[in-house]
């Protein structure tokens, strides 16, 4: 009795295992009906603007020469300070060229020369002039031989001096004083006490003493892409964020495109320059690191969607729209501004419109 039961109890669970084993993968098999998230329209304002990298200059920055060479021995000023056209900025120790001093002393000593013959010899048609032994034009030319000797001394005199000290005593010529050409606040001292300057000439620009600028009239200069060059246009707004000023933002106005264009990193960029409009009470330091955001169109409250929610068909946008729950109609539309992440919507939806969300795209808020 055991051996018939046994085989037929073998046969049902087998059989129920391979029930079983078919129901699963039925069950398993079975797709989910799939639910597709939707997104509303939104009227926002859409701002189209490219971004300059740069920083913040003053616009008119003057660098203080010396006009002679020699050893800086004051300086007068130190940067942050409020200077006057004229006012001191430096005193510089003339260190005289050996071979200008000799030529100066030679010069000084023949002029002495010549003024003590000039001068015996005037005294002596002088006194031949008393007897009216000598025609007055004799005495006239000796007279004017006389002073052009005592001139002659006066300036080798003034030479010599000014070789050696860079001023003349009691005449108000001083070329060892560097006084400031303009007025504005000194932003930079980069030379020390001590050290050897080079005078300004035709050869060499010099050394710098100290540069000066009006700190409120500031600018930004900047460099923009070649690819957004071509949009740009002298007059339009900007928007400048200077990061040391936890991201404050100042208002500008584009003043000057760069007609030609500069290589750098193996791109071909341009420069730009816009006014900053600095508010009363604000201080803004040179050479801050900012962006410009400069707005090349505008529109303000209109209808707009995420460009994910877009799909194309022969470059034709267009979107599905929500017609009952879980079901959808294809609907073309007409685009206008974007900013990259949001296009403007001219035709084509309203703003209670529910838009399909396409598979594998994450649902914009809204």
């Amino acid at each position: 009795m055991i051996r018939r039961v046994v085989p037929w109890l073998l046969s049902i669970l087998i059989l129920g295992a391979f029930a079983w084993t078919l129901a699963f993968l039925y069950q398993k098999s079975k797709e989910e009906p799939q639910v597709f998230k939707t997104a509303s329209p939104e009227r926002r304002t859409i701002i189209q603007k490219t971004v300059a990298a740069g920083a913040i200059v003053p616009r008119r920055e003057v660098s203080i020469k010396p006009r002679v060479s020699g050893i800086l021995q004051r300086l007068a000023v130190v940067p942050g300070q409020i200077v006057r056209g004229g006012d001191v900025i430096a005193e510089i120790k003339i260190v005289p060229n050996v071979v200008n001093l000799n030529t100066a002393e030679a010069r000084l000593a023949a002029a002495q020369i010549s003024l003590k013959t000039r001068r015996r010899e005037y005294q002596r048609l002088h006194e031949l002039k008393k007897q009216s032994l000598i025609p007055e034009a004799d005495f006239n030319r000796s007279e004017l031989e006389f002073q052009l000797a005592e001139q002659e001394v006066s300036a080798a005199s003034n030479n010599l001096q000014l070789i050696k000290e860079g001023a003349i005593r009691g005449s108000g010529k001083v070329s060892n004083v560097v006084t400031s050409t303009v007025e504005g606040m000194v932003i930079d001292v980069p030379v020390k006490i001590g050290a050897s300057v080079i005078e300004s000439n035709n050869f060499n620009e010099g050394t710098t003493i100290a540069s000066v600028a009006d700190m409120q009239d500031m600018i930004f200069q900047g460099f923009v892409d070649e690819s957004d060059v071509g949009k740009l246009a002298e007059g339009m707004a900007a928007s400048i964020s200077i990061g040391a000023l936890s991201g404050q933002k100042f208002e500008g106005k584009l003043e000057y495109i760069s007609p030609k264009g500069t290589n750098r990193e193996g791109t071909i960029e341009f420069e730009v320059r816009a006014a900053l409009l600095i508010p009363p009470g604000s201080f803004v330091r040179a050479n801050y690191s900012a962006n410009a955001d400069i707005i090349l169109d505008r529109r303000d409250s209109v209808l707009a969607i995420n460009e994910r929610l877009l799909q194309f068909e022969n470059g034709r946008p267009f979107v599905e729209v929500q017609s009952a729950p879980q079901r959808f109609e294809r609907r073309p539309l007409e685009l206008g501004l974007s900013d990259g992440v949001t296009v403007e919507v001219l035709k084509g939806l309203a703003a209670d419109d529910r838009v399909k969300v396409p598979l594998g795209v994450p649902a914009p808020k809204g």
